[in-house]
């Protein structure tokens, strides 16, 4: 094969065809960040292992996620269960779920692997690009996946406490009690009906959803 990509390069020279300056077409290339002959520098960063070549934006090989990333690289983990490299203040604090890297963004539906942006891990683990879940927060505040809380709702649900202490409703609905299951704990209680919304009677986060019927006490009936 080297005799013949000899060859054909010979041919070309001959016919006064040349790739550039530094090589004939049809030669056996080895892919390198320098020129052997000018030194000429291909890419300020280059891996030997994707033989990739770009600008020098702190990149890291990962043999883990087999592919290389944007860091620096000290800024980042491999997480070996979530099969994908997290910022290390994620380190021990989250919650893990098997390949989940493997899987598309739930907004966009685009790979999150191979993706440049990085991945924004929920508390109930699954992933989102960071940039699709500052939009996802536009417009809610849940995973839209399983509908666990996406961020930390403690200061929202007290204010809700608020509201709802001075929103009483009206007679007929006072004793009204309704089932509910929460999204946040998978809990499920029986409370007091309000328009507003119904409180977890266990994590009392109001993330929650009906699951029955309304039902007045029979002391109102």
């Amino acid at each position: 094969m080297a005799a013949s990509a000899r060859e054909d390069g010979a041919r070309g020279q001959a016919q006064g065809r040349r790739g550039c300056e530094h090589y004939d077409r049809g030669c056996l290339l080895k892919a390198q960040q320098t020129c052997e002959e000018c030194s000429t520098l291909f890419g300020e960063y280059y891996c030997s292992m994707c033989h990739l070549f770009d600008k020098d934006k702190k990149q890291y090989h990962c043999e883990n996620c087999g592919i290389c990333r944007i860091g620096p690289k000290e800024d980042f983990f491999h997480c070996l269960k979530c099969n994908l490299c997290l910022t290390i203040n994620l380190q021990g604090k989250h919650k893990c779920i098997e390949n989940v890297s493997r899987q598309n963004c739930p907004i966009c539906l685009e790979d999150i692997h191979t993706s440049r942006i990085v991945a924004h891990v929920l508390p109930c683990g699954h992933l989102l690009h960071r940039t699709c879940y500052e939009e996802m927060l536009k417009e809610g505040y849940r995973c839209p996946l399983c509908m666990h809380s996406a961020l930390d709702m403690t200061r929202y649900w007290r204010q809700l406490d608020d509201e709802v202490a001075q929103t009483p409703m009206p007679s007929e609905y006072q004793n009204m009690t309704v089932d509910i299951l929460c999204n946040d704990c998978n809990g499920k209680s029986t409370v007091q009906f309000h328009i507003l919304g119904m409180k977890c009677n266990i994590c009392e986060s109001y993330n929650t959803a009906q699951s029955g019927g309304c039902r007045v006490s029979v002391d109102q009936q």
